[in-house]
């Protein structure tokens, strides 16, 4: 599976790395993911999902409900 974050969609991002010299090689900057579980009350059950770390602070803010709703209108999730 992809390292893509579930709710959010973030995923790799690619730079150079510069040396002392400036010479440049390609990079890639991975996503800071975890696999962490949730429990919705309103659907009365657990779900496990690959999210960025960024994400999780946003969780803890407004809350799994509501960062799954604005995940389904952005079209992360079906």
């Amino acid at each position: 599976m992809s390292r893509v974050c579930e709710l959010t969609g973030k995923k790799a991002m690619v730079g150079n790395n510069v040396s002392h010299a400036m010479n440049k090689t390609k990079r890639k900057f991975d996503a800071n993911l975890i696999k962490k579980r949730f429990y919705i009350p309103e659907e009365d059950k657990w779900v496990t999902l690959k999210v960025a770390t960024s994400t999780l602070k946003t969780i803890n803010k407004i809350g799994i409900t509501a960062a799954l709703k604005e995940a389904r209108v952005k079209g992360f999730i079906k």
